[in-house]
């Protein structure tokens, strides 16, 4: 099947995985243990999947502020270079009176970078949502289609927090594309990043269109490159000869749209989870 992107309950879909978390805290001479952070195991394969807190504000010594900035970075290091089994052991035998680890606490897991960050926000400090400046919107597919297709106010499902590296501006919104076909850069399930419209030229980009005239229940939306022929007219100027929507897995095959098919509501980004 294409590449269809969908909104259901807003996790990936499969079957739930066995894990376990721990608790980093902190205890500072002169006040009370406080949660700073969580590593989650995946039970199967032993990967560790850590989050630190990295703003220390409120820390008047500059020196210590500055080692508990890089203690996730420092975390994520050593897991590469140990391991996620290895390190573990290390820390539990290693911490001091001020750094501290829980037990190990069993939890189920349908996708872990998102697993995470909801223990994170149960335990240690919970996100606030600052609209297209930390957070951009969850749209189903039909309401992103109408709101940015038919200038429309649609409501959002929910707010998902975006990569802090990422720009982000009022016409970006997140969505699940479902598929194949468009693997590996777009695993199945993935949550995905779109920008409303496409900036320049939409040749090989990658791009979000909406197909007329299907039913219901078939694929109605779909992710695939944009690729465009032109033709030279006598007077020089140029006009599109075919244009044709591929997909990046060579196991499906891309198709050539017709005039007033289809039409494109976005470009893609970027997978959220990456």
């Amino acid at each position: 099947m294409s590449s269809v992107v969908s909104i259901a309950s807003g996790r990936r879909s499969q079957k739930g995985t066995s894990g376990e978390y721990l608790l980093v805290s902190l205890a500072l001479p002169g006040e009370p243990e406080r949660n700073i952070g969580v590593l989650l195991r995946d039970a199967t394969t032993g990967q560790l999947y850590p989050k630190i807190r990295g703003h220390w504000e409120e820390i008047e010594d500059t020196e210590e502020a500055e080692l508990l900035e890089a203690l996730g970075e420092d975390f994520e290091s050593k897991i590469r270079e140990m391991g996620g089994d290895v390190f573990l052991r290390s820390l539990e035998d290693s911490l001091s009176n001020t750094l501290r680890l829980s037990e190990r606490m069993a939890v189920t897991v349908d996708d872990f970078p998102r697993t995470l960050e909801r223990l994170y926000e149960e335990h240690v400090e919970r996100a606030e949502v600052q609209p297209f400046v930390t957070h951009l919107p969850l749209y189903s597919l039909k309401a992103a289609a109408t709101k940015f297709g038919e200038d429309r106010e649609v409501e959002s499902e929910g707010w998902v927090k975006a990569p802090s590296r990422l720009r982000l501006s009022v016409d970006m919104f997140v969505a699940r594309v479902v598929g194949r076909s468009m693997e590996p850069r777009i695993p199945d399930g993935s949550l995905c990043v779109f920008r409303a419209g496409v900036v320049g030229s939409r040749q090989g980009k990658l791009v979000l269109v909406e197909r007329f005239g299907v039913t219901e229940t078939s694929a109605r939306y779909t992710i695939k490159k944009y690729t465009s022929q032109k033709l030279q007219r006598e007077d020089g100027t140029w006009e599109h000869a075919a244009v044709r929507l591929e997909p990046l897995n060579k196991e499906f095959e891309g198709f050539e749209l017709k005039e007033g098919e289809a039409r494109v509501i976005a470009e893609f980004v970027q997978v959220l989870e990456d």
